[in-house]
């Protein structure tokens, strides 16, 4: 069975100097990021509530966005974000360098 593919995610990187890169993240329904792993530790900040399905290599998770509830990950994280939402989604996205 094949999958159709899914639009892309739209980055826009609005910092980035040799100690953090801010970028805003914007989701379609449905779009994704595509399969990567951070090198850096990073932020979340949600700009937008909303339904995230993040596909790991353990297996998938869901994950709510709430607006003015930031989270931080570690880094090494490997996964594909999806907007499991039925409206767009934006967060902003700091990866600290130092």
């Amino acid at each position: 069975m094949t999958q159709t593919p899914r639009a892309a995610a739209v980055p826009t990187v609005q910092v980035d100097n040799e100690a953090v890169k801010v970028t805003e993240w914007r989701f379609a329904p449905g779009a994704e990021t595509g399969w990567h792993t951070h090198g850096y530790d990073y932020v979340v900040v949600p700009v937008t509530d909303g339904r995230l399905l993040l596909e790991t290599p353990t297996g998938n998770i869901e994950a709510e966005l709430r607006i003015g509830q930031s989270y931080s990950r570690n880094i090494g994280v490997e996964h594909n974000v999806i907007n499991d939402s039925p409206r767009e989604l934006v967060f902003i996205e700091v990866e600290v360098k130092r």
